[in-house]
């Protein structure tokens, strides 16, 4: 694994590439889809925070029905031809107060990850989402594999 690119995904971006590499990062209610093509061996992954764009504003892949369709193209920039692309879903834990959870974000977030893939016929091969803690993945693009581990909250007094 020498050769391997290493990269940390912050919310609201992406990263695809055709080189080796291991993408990390750390979620909560974020939800991040990673897509891959076994034929070519090339990944990319996405981390949003919020499920829908509302039209106002920049459309950025701080949303999922923004991410996972600039995802797609990425892969087709890279090559992948679409019956090739493969998915792993990861996140949308329920880690936020009470005082908010109204707003369900990690749900509305998987949700959308799930209705897009669908709608797409992109195939989703596994998943880790939703519970109650977060969750720190790292993806190896040459691969497809994702390893995965929980993150309990912790308060500071």
């Amino acid at each position: 694994m020498d050769s391997y690119q290493q990269h940390f995904l912050y919310p609201s971006t992406l990263y695809a590439s055709n080189s080796p590499s291991l993408v990390t990062t750390i979620l909560g209610s974020c939800v991040a889809v990673c897509l891959f093509d076994p034929e070519l061996k090339i990944g990319g992954i996405n981390h949003y925070m919020l499920p829908l764009w509302n039209g106002h504003g920049l459309a950025s892949p701080k949303y999922g029905s923004i991410a996972n369709e600039k995802l797609l193209e990425k892969l087709y920039h890279l090559g992948s031809k679409h019956e090739n692309i493969i998915a792993k879903v990861f996140g949308g834990g329920e880690i936020i107060d009470n005082t908010i959870k109204q707003f369900n974000i990690g749900e509305r977030n998987i949700i959308i990850a799930f209705e897009m893939l669908q709608r797409l016929n992109v195939p989703v091969l596994a998943k880790s989402v939703g519970g109650k803690f977060g969750r720190r993945i790292e993806y190896n693009t040459a691969t497809g594999e994702v390893k995965h581990r929980f993150i309990e909250r912790t308060i500071s007094l």
